[in-house]
């Protein structure tokens, strides 16, 4: 199947994928997974993901926010392209 969105990714993002890679194992896996939903379904048309649109957030600093398990990526659409922003882990005290 054709994707239907482009994704790359910024050299801000690139950098980060960088480190989480050597300090996480599973980084690797999540970052595949990450790509596929983006190229499907960016905006979770179809409610299976946990994707949210970030309120406040102007276009180029990642007004889109993916949650998979620990890992947050941000993002931003330009028509059929995603472009990936940041990447890094949920804050130890966000649900204390």
């Amino acid at each position: 199947m054709t994707p239907l969105f482009s994704v790359r990714a910024t050299p801000h993002y690139d950098r980060l994928a960088r480190r989480l890679t050597r300090q996480h194992r599973d980084f690797d896996v999540l970052e595949g997974r990450t790509r596929e939903i983006l190229e499907t379904d960016p905006t979770s048309y179809s409610r299976q993901y946990h994707i949210k649109k970030l309120v406040g957030v102007p276009p180029g600093e990642g007004e889109w926010r993916l949650c998979l398990g620990q890992f947050r990526f941000r993002y931003d659409i330009y028509g059929n392209e995603v472009v990936l922003q940041y990447c890094g882990l949920r804050r130890e005290d966000t649900y204390r």
